[in-house]
């Protein structure tokens, strides 16, 4: 599952997904629309049940902050995957 939120200059992108392990990863994109700016961060939930509620708790301080939802899709769909592969530039080489 892929979420996103945005305002007129920033987003946030949030992912959830299992590993090839079976773990349940939650990532968190943030950062200035159109730059550079921003960062990424990964986390290892317990169970799909608390990387939902992580998702939960990330909508609410969104929405808190002004930011809207802009995309809310599977990651098998081509807007899913289009936000993995914007994520994937995200990350360090």
């Amino acid at each position: 599952m892929i979420i996103r939120w945005e305002t007129d200059h920033d987003y946030v992108l949030v992912h959830v997904h299992q590993d090839m392990f079976g773990d349940w990863i939650f990532s968190r994109a943030w950062g200035q629309i159109g730059t550079q700016f921003g960062g990424l961060k990964h986390r290892l939930a317990d169970d799909h049940g608390q990387a939902m509620m992580w998702l939960e708790d990330e909508a609410t301080i969104q929405t808190s902050r002004g930011f809207h939802k802009v995309l809310e899709a599977d990651d098998h769909t081509p807007e899913g995957r289009d936000a993995v592969h914007q994520l994937s530039l995200l990350d360090p080489l």
